[in-house]
């Protein structure tokens, strides 16, 4: 038998084995992950209720936008993207991701970088960092709602003592403190995932560069900004990307900590209200369709930028 025809055989067989192997988590994938996106899409273009989901009938984009004509010249446009209380959510959660990323960024940088050091007692500190992460989260929104307490919570007693506030404060019933509340607890509990991340960055960089720094006398400050920082950038850039797509998904947290309030309402949480609180089922599957594609859309530059910056740098 010639060698091509052996070695085309053989990669046929590979290929074959490894879709074989690949078939039960693809088979497991499209019954918890594409099956239900794709019903979710669906019922986006019908009238779908709770009660009515077998016979929903086909009414198109009329869920996203729709211009009712009152017959004398003038309309009015209903639907998800003419809804203020829609955009209000988009805005609370583009603003929830954009605060809540840049904080867990900068003090996970802040913790890896003292997690890289040698010191006694380098393991306890670093489990200890990852305590709030491995707390569900569920239990992290109760505690701290209790912690928030206006009377009884430990928040405002600390802040009276230290003269900080004048009197107790509403944290998750005000609408001026509600998100302040929500940030607090995600950047709290998230914080160790950015550390995480980041540490492993950190470790991946030779520790040589370090040694010829110090040999040349090159300050502190400098070497973080001229060595560090570039090597461990893709790693940031990864737990950044991670944390965003996380972010905008943002429901549990909010939901439990400020049930029913504007100015935390997400885009998960105007969702949900929608298809089981408010029974307008296709509506507020036509809420999660969105920001599922908000969501790829994220993923997919993340993915395209990163391909064509790696080919970049190989050419």
């Amino acid at each position: 038998m010639p060698e091509t025809s052996r070695k085309s055989r053989l990669s046929r067989n590979r290929t074959r084995s490894a879709w074989l192997f690949l078939a039960p988590m693809l088979v497991t994938l499209f019954i918890v992950a594409a099956w239900p996106l794709g019903r979710t899409i669906w019922f986006s273009f019908t009238d779908a209720s709770l009660d009515l989901m077998a016979d929903a009938k086909w009414v198109g984009i009329r869920n996203y936008l729709e211009y009712v004509d009152w017959g004398d010249g003038e309309g009015q446009y209903y639907g998800l993207l003419a809804d203020a209380r829609w955009w209000r959510s988009v805005w609370n959660t583009v603003r929830f991701a954009v605060i809540s990323v840049a904080f867990e960024t900068l003090f996970g940088l802040v913790i890896a970088l003292v997690l890289n050091q040698q010191f006694r007692g380098r393991g306890l500190v670093r489990a200890a960092v990852l305590v709030p992460w491995a707390i569900p989260t569920i239990v992290s929104a109760k505690m701290w709602a209790w912690m928030m307490h206006d009377q009884f919570g430990i928040l405002n007693d600390m802040f009276l003592r230290l003269g900080l506030i004048s009197h107790p404060v509403a944290w998750t019933a005000s609408p001026d403190t509600a998100m302040i509340a929500v940030l607090i607890v995600d950047i709290w509990k998230t914080t160790p995932f950015m550390a995480l991340l980041i540490l492993a960055g950190l470790q991946m960089v030779p520790q040589d560069i370090y040694e010829a720094a110090r040999l040349d006398g090159v300050p502190a400050w400098r070497t973080f900004r001229k060595v560090t920082l570039p090597l461990i950038m893709p790693a940031i850039l990864v737990a950044i990307v991670f944390r965003a797509l996380d972010a905008l998904r943002i429901f549990d947290i909010a939901y439990v900590l400020t049930p029913n309030t504007d100015a935390t309402r997400t885009m998960s949480v105007y969702a949900r209200e929608n298809l089981f609180d408010y029974d307008q089922f296709a509506y507020g599957s036509a809420a999660s369709t969105l920001l599922f594609l908000v969501i790829a859309l994220i993923t997919i530059t993340f993915i395209l930028a990163t391909r064509m910056d790696l080919e970049g740098r190989n050419t």
